[in-house]
């Protein structure tokens, strides 16, 4: 049976409001930041462990995410360790990494991982948008997004209700909310 209440595990106020958004009145979602350690790992078992920990902490239901920038180029990396990229480089820097291929084509990927409490298996939604890593453009306020281009634009320069439509979280989130809607009916 699916929750009508879920503790979101995140520290960034730019992912809730995202995720808040895409999932409208779908569950009620709580938040709660926990500086959980992270594997080294494939995305998918990167978030389970981080949903694994979080449940054990919260002693009940939780949804965790992992996002991913995966350039063809370094074949799929940074990937899960985007994070640690853009925390050492900025969103600015990151059309560098690629400055020596002629591949500048990238992979967002979101995964979601949901565990009704410690004990209990995580069950992964994941969302993949494919687009090309570009010179920064737009905002610089959330993550990598101005250096994330789709179509024509990145994703700092999209209205959130266009990007939320076709992003890598929006993706996953709708997975998530039928999920959800076919566990609780």
């Amino acid at each position: 049976m699916a929750p009508t209440e879920l503790n979101f595990i995140t520290g960034n106020a730019n992912k809730l409001a995202e995720v808040r958004a895409i999932l409208g009145e779908t569950v009620q979602l709580k938040n709660q930041s926990l500086d959980l350690l992270e594997i080294q790992g494939t995305m998918e078992e990167v978030s389970k462990d981080k949903c694994r920990r979080a449940a054990d902490l919260v002693g009940g239901p939780v949804l965790v995410e992992d996002t991913c920038l995966c350039f063809k180029a370094y074949n799929d990396l940074p990937g899960p360790y985007i994070k640690w990229f853009l925390q050492a480089l900025g969103p600015l820097e990151l059309y560098k990494m690629l400055e020596g291929f002629e591949d500048k084509s990238a992979q967002a990927v979101a995964t979601f991982a949901y565990s009704e409490g410690p004990g209990h298996e995580p069950i992964l939604f994941q969302g993949r948008t494919d687009g090309k890593i570009v010179p920064s453009r737009g905002p610089t306020v959330f993550g990598w997004d101005s250096a994330f281009e789709y179509e024509g634009q990145t994703y700092a320069e999209m209205p959130k209700l266009e990007k939320n439509k076709i992003s890598h979280r929006g993706k996953a989130l709708d997975k998530l909310k039928a999920w959800l809607k076919e566990n609780t009916e």
